[in-house]
């Protein structure tokens, strides 16, 4: 996201709720077994672990660069246990006139369901930023509800964030909203795109939109070419249009 300046207090009441949220889904989860049928074979003890690598040219999220166009390393862990997932995430980050805040660190978890011939995912993101100025207040919780279904060789899909403080001191709260879809033309291969508005309580609210194709190249390699832009690039360099390749491992 891109850096305002305020007086407003530090996001600590953001991550009290984050972390609330965080520990009674992942308890609620992970934390019990699967139920099974009368007499039927109990799915395998424990949960999965899933880890992931990335390199990319840019960090983009949102349309909005977080790295000023240079490029980024993150990594991952997820857990999940049935309909229960929690995971992990972490990659660095450069804001325009801030020289101190150099890392990104996100704890997410929730459910996803499968009903009315839909995908669900019901969660909570809490974000987390690394040496940010006294008073920035960048850290921030967002409530998630997101669905996709298959219509033919298309997948569709939609997806609405809501923050009540949002990232940054001037910001309060904020909601997200997206529509989405994904077409795999070829083995390997696959081509999505996204349309999403977010809206803040400042006057920061703008339109964003990508596309791009992704190839399958191993069983755990993937190459991501996508090109992202908003329609507000007054709001500064990081709001421009621009094309971004990512290298993404998953083991």
């Amino acid at each position: 996201m891109r850096k305002r300046n305020s007086s407003k207090a530090s996001g600590a009441n953001d991550a009290l709720f984050g972390g609330a949220c965080l520990v009674a889904i992942i308890a609620l989860g992970l934390c019990s077994s699967p139920a099974n049928a009368e007499g039927a074979v109990a799915e395998k003890n424990g949960p999965d672990f899933a880890f992931n690598a990335a390199v990319t040219t840019d960090y983009v999220f949102r349309g909005v660069s977080q790295t000023e166009s240079d490029p980024a390393l993150s990594a991952g862990v997820d857990v999940t246990q049935g309909l229960f997932y929690a995971g992990a995430w972490a990659g660095n980050v450069a804001f325009a006139g801030d020289t101190d805040t150099n890392a990104e660190i996100d704890l997410y978890a929730g459910v996803r369901p499968e009903f009315a011939g839909n995908s669900w995912d019901f969660g909570v993101v809490s974000y987390f930023y690394l040496g940010q100025p006294d008073g920035a207040d960048y850290d921030y919780v967002e409530l998630k509800a997101a669905t996709s279904r298959a219509v033919g060789p298309v997948t569709l899909g939609a997806a609405v964030y809501w923050s009540p403080d949002f990232f940054g001191a001037a910001e309060d709260e904020a909601t997200y909203a997206e529509i989405n879809g994904a077409i795999s033309p070829a083995d390997r291969w696959t081509i999505s795109a996204a349309l999403g508005r977010q809206w803040v309580s400042s006057d920061f609210d703008y339109t964003t939109w990508n596309l791009g194709a992704a190839w399958q190249m191993t069983d755990h390699l993937a190459l991501d070419v996508r090109y992202f832009d908003t329609d507000e690039h007054d709001f500064g360099a990081a709001y421009d249009g621009r094309a971004v390749a990512s290298v993404k491992a998953t083991f």
